[in-house]
Order: C-alpha cells, then structure tokens, then sequence
C-alpha cells in the first residue's frame, strides 16, 4: 500500500486502511502469509511445548496459500500440523478459531478438536453485499462474474460462499436495505430447520451505524438469537471494497462443548 507493506491490525488499523484507499489513486494488494513466517509462529509454539497445532486459515477457495501450507508441513517436524480450510473467511474462519482455542484451553485434543470443527463448519452460512462489483472483479475472487453492468444499474449482487469455499452471486438487489431482507429471510428459513442454537455475526466494512441497524432489527425478529458485529478487515476489503455488508450465522460454538 503506497510502496509499504503492512501486516493487517499490527501495522495497520482498519480505519487507516480505509483512509488511504477514499483518497488513493492506486489500490492496495494483498499478499500471502510466507512460509519463513510460518515456521517462525511454529517453531514459538513447540519451544513453548506444544505438539499439536491446528492451523485454521482462509478458504481455499479464495487463496491459494493452503496448497502451500500442507506442502511445507510434510517436512515440518517441530510438531503435528493439521492445516484446516475454513472454507469461510471473516467471521466464519474467526468462530471455527474460537472453537478450537476454547476446547484446547479446556484440554481437548485435536482428534477431539478436528470433528467439532467439521461440524461447526458443515453448520456455516454466509450472505452479504457489495457495494459494487469493482473490487471482486479485478482481484478474480469472483467466480461467476458475469455482470459488471450492474454496477452501472446500482444493483448490489448478493453474494455468498460456496461448497469449495469460492465465493459466487446469487441474486441482485436494488438497494441495501432490500439485500438485508433478502439475507434476514433465508437466516429465518435456517433457524426454522436448526435443531440446535445459531449465533450470527453482522459483518461491515467500515459502516458501523448500518452494522448496529442491522443488529437491533435482526435482534428483534430473532431475540433468542446471539449475535454480535464484526470489522471486514483491510485483507478482505481489498477485494470486497468498503460498505460492504454481510450476515453469517452457524451453529453457537459456546455451546459445542
């Protein structure tokens, strides 16, 4: 960004990052995490005494870097490496952590670990809404990009993540609020099928207010739901821009073990 690199929330906030790309001629563009960097976290944590990390990262679907990772853990021996797509990013790679971190303080292993994930993760729906198709387009982590015209239309694609974790459109609302009734529609279809608790996360980039709106509505229409509002980080909103809105809701992982 501007010729620097930094890593997100150490170098950089959120807001900082949205500051430069409103007055920015250039965007910004993201970079994998390396392999030296890597060895680096892995090494701390079996000096420390560990023997077991389960490492949960970005979809596959969006990056290439877990193809990367199982190829350097082959010859990683320091400690057992279970590299784990979440097929998800945001707050959908961030419950699937805080699912694993909870079990493991509590003195779960991963054969213990790794299926409450699979569970969590086969639980996992993700809805939200650009503000344009730009960002997604010219970054590639659109599947089925078929219809920049839209953007000329003001329409916001709905978007959401697949089976393989890739992220598709699958609808096309004339404005936000109407992309919030449709994302608020199929979340009361799922909680009607769920035979267990669901948590949701509110997902914005850089739109608070609208965040907290969609919070008190969603409260509202679902009170016995947990829900909370996340930052669309400055690694995502790259691709995704800013004003971005989204919804993704899962089984509640406090309740999981």
């Amino acid at each position: 960004m501007g010729g620097k690199e930094y890593r997100e929330t150490v170098d950089i906030t959120t807001r900082e990052f949205f500051d430069y790309v409103n007055n920015a001629d250039v965007l910004p563009t993201t970079a994998q995490v390396t392999m030296a960097q890597i060895k680096e976290a892995y090494d701390k944590l079996a000096d420390e005494g560990y023997d077991e990390v389960i490492s949960i990262h970005l979809s596959s679907g969006i990056t290439g870097f877990l193809d990367n990772l199982r190829m350097f853990v082959k010859d990683y021996d320091r400690l057992k490496v279970f590299p784990y797509d979440s097929k998800m990013a945001s707050a959908g790679e961030g419950v699937l952590s805080l699912l694993a971190g909870a079990m493991a303080s509590e003195g779960f292993n991963s054969d213990q670990i790794l299926p409450k994930l699979d569970q969590l993760r086969g639980s996992e729906e993700v809805y939200f809404a650009v503000d344009n198709l730009n960002h997604l387009m010219r970054t590639g982590r659109l599947t089925n990009r078929s219809a920049f015209i839209r953007n000329i239309l003001r329409i916001k694609p709905l978007l959401t993540c697949d089976e393989d974790g890739k992220i598709v459109r699958i609808g096309k609302e004339r404005t936000m609020r109407r992309a919030f009734n449709s994302i608020s529609s199929k979340m009361a279809e799922s909680i009607a099928k769920a035979n267990y608790p669901i948590q949701a996360t509110i997902i914005n980039a850089n739109d608070e207010e609208l965040a907290e709106k969609w919070r008190v509505t969603l409260s509202e229409r679902f009170p016995n739901l947990r829900i909370s509002v996340s930052d669309l980080g400055p690694v995502v909103s790259v691709h995704t821009g800013e004003k971005t809105m989204g919804v993704m809701w899962s089984e509640d992982w406090q309740a999981m073990y």
